[in-house]
């Protein structure tokens, strides 16, 4: 009589691929290559990726129209028209032109008055100044994170890198799986099958499964059951590929030989699971490669590739298992919405003290990068004017919800220093993700509020105190909070290199060209101070109110000579290669509510911030101190 398999007992299926997983990583390392990016479409980038080029490259037309110098449009009202000449006062210019002095300004084509006089135009509106037009940088700014490490390539994350100047990447490797049909009875497709034949097609599922999960499948022609022939397969499948799928002779029958040929051949962990359908499942390390015995049945087959398979393949690739999720997310913006169209807006998703928040991104045609930096998109049907905030709403996932739950949501003041963390994070902590928002200080502290975010990086002077961060927390919350120190940075103004203009601090300001940041942020604040401390009022800045929302885009502005100076951190103009004028140190920390603390994302945050690899990478950037970093003040009501 036949020896048959007999199982003395079944493994939990989370246990088993427990085993299995840490037995593998203490025999792998990832491979990697270098590809171009136009093939990398569904690969997993090694590095981080930074922007070679700015997007726009140059100051553009947003609109078909008129380049005007908007002082000259001073005054012009319905009762007050203005006639304008080509080539005086204005040039045709239309959507992608570029924008260059003394021009600042386009107006619409269907804003102008047609007169009957050949090559005059008549306005009845006054232009403000960079009304319709993309600054240089305002989708990609050079030196800007373009994408993470162990971040998977997407169709737009092509369009992307290739607008910023990137035309290689390097990837992990695909894994290469060899794929075995055996038993007697299995015929291919293509014979005609006669009494006992069984059609092989699991392999082919494997295959597609496989190409979908981004590896590249070998499928070979079925064995019969002869432990020989079954050995000297595996045997030379294990030398040459990344792992081994034998499907089929993996339960009780007396012809079932491949648990003991991978016995002979290498180590079995597992043989059986408790899982119905699917319980005969091998998982064997051979020649250091993973070999997994999958049964026959195919539902049976199907169950165990996905709960056995595809873990081995994420890990070889860096990715979590990836499903489309549709949630229910309360919206914080309110978004109006035309009747006429089904609208697709992007959004950041995060969950917050037990709510998933979707915090809405640019909704421009030309920010590309908003795709790139979206999880999801919140869906607006046709006939509807919108949402409000704080109403819920669907949410089409990017990423699963495991990963959203995983993920610290930041939003307040921009920092390079965030993009470091955003990188180093699901390196440092697998399947744990940083999601920031820029939208400053205040905003921050007010998404706080809301309960919209986990923390709030902030750097607000108290003018009184001459203090940062503190009295703002303990004057807005009355909830126990905490601030989380991060780092001493250097503000200053960000000038062209070799400071062309001898501009040597605020008091020069008057007579150039400044850019701003945006109404809330901390370095708007710091600003406003320091005009107020020379008595300087904000009409004499010319420029005051045009606004960029990052540090880097201030850079890239003053670089392009869109502005010739402007407000930032050190870091910024040393990654743009301009020159720095230093106002003085700042403290940028991160405002959270204490009963955050405690939170394993926000413990993988603390560890990030202490760790010394993030101190190294922030000392390469330049312009911060390190002092106090990590360190939590609570900050409760004194009773």
């Amino acid at each position: 009589m036949e020896k048959r398999n007999l199982y003395l007992k079944t493994t939990p299926v989370d246990e088993a691929i427990a085993i299995y997983l840490k037995a593998i990583k203490e025999i792998w390392s990832p491979i990697y290559e270098t590809i171009p990016v136009t093939a990398s479409l569904n690969r997993v980038t090694r590095h981080a990726i930074f922007a070679k080029y700015c997007s726009p490259l140059f100051n553009a037309s947003a609109m078909d129209g008129i380049a005007v110098n908007s002082e000259k449009t001073i005054g012009a009202n319905e009762a007050t028209p203005i006639d304008l000449e080509l080539g005086v006062d204005f040039k045709v210019v239309d959507t992608g032109d570029p924008i260059n002095p003394p021009y600042d300004a386009v107006i619409m084509a269907e804003d102008l008055i047609d007169i009957g006089v050949e090559n005059k135009v008549r306005i009845v509106s006054a232009a403000s100044s960079w009304q319709h037009i993309r600054s240089i940088g305002e989708d990609i700014v050079v030196g800007e994170m373009l994408l993470p490490s162990n971040h998977k390539i997407r169709p737009i994350d092509i369009s992307v890198l290739l607008s910023a100047g990137i035309l290689e990447v390097e990837v992990i490797k695909c894994s290469e799986v060899a794929i075995f049909p055996t038993g007697t009875e299995i015929i291919e497709p293509t014979e005609e099958p006669k009494e006992g034949d069984i059609i092989e097609s699991n392999s082919r599922m494997f295959e597609n499964m496989i190409t979908l999960l981004g590896g590249i499948p070998h499928r070979f022609p079925t064995i019969e059951d002869d432990y020989d022939k079954i050995k000297e397969k595996i045997k030379e499948a294990t030398e040459k590929y990344d792992m081994v799928i034998v499907n089929a002779g993996s339960s009780a029958g007396t012809e079932d030989y491949t648990v003991h040929v991978l016995r002979e051949l290498g180590q079995v962990l597992i043989h059986g699971v408790a899982i119905k359908p699917g319980k005969p499942v091998i998982l064997a390390i051979v020649n250091n490669k993973p070999v997994i015995g999958l049964p026959g049945y195919p539902v049976s087959a199907y169950i165990g590739f996905e709960n056995f398979v595809i873990p081995v393949i994420n890990m070889f690739s860096g990715q979590a298992k990836d499903k489309t999720n549709e949630v229910e997310a309360v919206i914080t913006k309110r978004l109006v919405s035309s009747l006429k169209h089904k609208e697709y807006v992007r959004v950041k998703v995060g969950s917050v003290g037990g709510k998933i928040v979707a915090a809405p991104l640019a909704r421009g045609a030309g920010a590309a990068m908003s795709l790139v930096r979206a999880d999801g998109f919140c869906v607006i049907d046709q006939n509807s004017e919108g949402v409000e905030a704080g109403e819920k709403v669907k949410i089409e996932l990017y990423r699963s919800l495991q990963e959203i739950e995983n993920t610290v949501v930041v939003i307040g003041s921009h920092d390079l220093i965030l993009d470091v963390i955003g990188d180093m994070m699901p390196n440092r902590h697998s399947n744990t993700f940083v999601s920031s928002t820029h939208v400053g200080s205040m905003g921050g502290l007010m998404a706080l509020m809301r309960k919209e975010a986990h923390m709030a990086p902030i750097h607000l002077l108290d003018e009184q105190t001459g203090e940062y961060n503190i009295n703002y927390i303990k004057r807005m919350f009355k909830e126990p909070m905490a601030l989380i120190k991060g780092v001493g940075r250097i503000q200053g103004l960000i000038v062209k290199k070799g400071n062309p203009l001898n501009i040597r601090g605020i008091e020069d300001l008057k007579n150039h060209r400044f850019v701003n940041r945006q109404r809330g942020a901390g370095t708007r604040l710091l600003f406003d101070y320091k005009l107020k401390e020379m008595s300087i009022s904000p009409e004499e800045i010319k420029g005051y109110d045009r606004e960029a929302s990052t540090h880097m885009a201030v850079a890239a502005l003053v670089g392009s000579d869109s502005a010739d100076v402007g407000m930032g951190i050190q870091s910024a103009a040393k990654a743009m290669d301009l020159d720095f004028i230093p106002i003085g140190e700042e403290e940028y920390d991160f405002a959270i509510p204490e009963a955050y603390l405690e939170l394993p994302i926000i413990q993988s945050f603390l560890d990030i911030l202490k760790s010394e690899e993030f101190k190294k990478r922030l000392q390469e950037l330049g312009g911060y101190s390190l002092n106090r970093i990590g360190e939590i003040q609570l900050l409760r009501e004194e009773v």
